[in-house]
């Protein structure tokens, strides 16, 4: 009778710091300073009267600052996290400004078809987990707390990090480990899961951790970053498909943007930044050989020809801005 009474106060104590958590950061949301608040506001370079879209709106930072700017025009707010949807549909109740869409940024062409808009004069990408993510321990983003391996940003999906964990085979592990988190000891540590599987499935944020820790080298568990860091980040990204989302965004680029609209994407690690970097390469300039006398158009143009990062300022008020870089392309024709 009292272990069963111990376990109860336990479930109301866990219930309780979760609820308490959600709250302070709604509370928080309205205080929050975005990343590179002044320089995205700078970079889409703001048509009161035009039409505007932030396609990862989270708790709605740079979407009030957008939103601020307007007069006329309209902001079109998305996120495929029922949380963060909430969110905004408190925080612009009262501002018939803001659209707030549930759906991925993957599926910008069909949104705007349903609204019954040709195209946008600016779209912001702020890629990467939210703060609340990484806050909710039952998220299970975090490796620095206790929680179930979830990983999901639209919880009504299927796969979750349990499922990649526990019934991907040791080959897609690996391969998702090199790819998504370049590690170069993801044969170790694809093979440590496999082999702790065969005795029980794992649950959690923690028994993963220790997982890693117990098969990286000594070298790794001494470096300044959480040896867990690149593995949280790859089954994150696998979970959620991001590099596969993000370039189905980039190619619809060429159709949502109006002439003079400009696109703003921050990134948070190389992958994504090698991706954006690379497609507005290949928008901004000609395919054909120099020597070649044909007019090939080239529609956009790079507004910043190298990536605009924090401020040191910036990173002391804010840490995980730190490796944050903001790349913008204009259509000019």
């Amino acid at each position: 009778m009292k272990l069963h009474i111990t376990n109860l106060k336990l479930k109301l104590i866990k219930h309780t710091l979760i609820l308490l958590t959600k709250l302070m950061i709604t509370m928080s949301s309205n205080l929050h300073i975005p990343v590179l608040a002044k320089e995205v506001l700078e970079s889409l370079n703001i048509n009161p009267a035009g039409v505007y879209l932030d396609g990862t709106a989270g708790m709605g930072g740079h979407s009030q600052l957008i939103a601020n700017k307007l007069t006329t025009g309209k902001l079109i707010c998305l996120d495929q996290d029922q949380f963060a949807i909430d969110q905004l549909q408190k925080k612009f109740k009262n501002n018939d400004k803001v659209i707030i869409v549930k759906n991925s940024f993957s599926n910008i062409k069909d949104i705007l078809n349903q609204l019954k808009l040709s195209g946008v004069d600016g779209v912001l990408l702020d890629l990467g987990v939210s703060s609340p993510m990484f806050d909710v321990p039952e998220r299970g983003f975090s490796y620095k707390h206790e929680g179930q391996l979830d990983m999901r940003m639209d919880q009504s999906q299927e796969l979750n990090a349990f499922r990649v964990v526990n019934f991907y085979p040791e080959k897609d592990l690996k391969d998702i480990f090199a790819k998504y988190g370049e590690s170069f000891e993801a044969n170790k540590v694809a093979h440590a899961i496999i082999t702790a599987r065969k005795s029980k499935l794992i649950n959690t944020t923690n028994e993963l951790v220790e997982i890693i820790k117990d098969s990286v080298s000594t070298k790794t568990l001494h470096l300044k970053k959480h040896p867990a860091r690149i593995y949280f980040q790859a089954l994150r990204m696998e979970v959620n498909n991001e590099l596969n989302v993000l370039k189905k965004c980039l190619n619809d680029l060429k159709t949502i943007l109006n002439v003079k609209g400009r696109m703003a994407i921050i990134t948070y690690h190389s992958l994504e930044d090698r991706l954006v970097k690379e497609t507005f390469y290949h928008y901004t300039h000609s395919s054909l050989p120099i020597e070649i006398p044909l007019n090939e158009s080239i529609d956009f143009q790079l507004v910043n020809k190298k990536p605009i990062t924090p401020s040191s300022n910036e990173i002391n008020d804010n840490n995980r801005s730190r490796s944050a870089k903001l790349r913008v392309i204009e259509r000019v024709k």
